[in-house]
């Protein structure tokens, strides 16, 4: 799953985010989802999240449970 959905997306999840500094490269960061920080239902670039350890990012991968 792509992570452009707010809905599917929830505290907990497993995700692969992409950091502002690494917007470039495109490298990714797995991490498990603690707040979910855009308010819109969708975004193009992603639904920016912060994990667990205080990283943020825009979704790019959601990991299924």
């Amino acid at each position: 799953m792509n992570g452009q959905n707010r809905k599917d997306i929830q505290p907990g999840t497993a995700v692969d985010i992409v950091l502002k500094k690494d917007q470039r490269t495109g490298t990714l960061t797995r991490g498990i989802v603690k707040d979910i920080l855009t308010n819109s239902p969708n975004h193009p670039h992603g639904i920016k999240v912060r994990l667990t350890d205080g990283q943020i990012g825009r979704v790019q991968i959601i990991h299924s449970k």
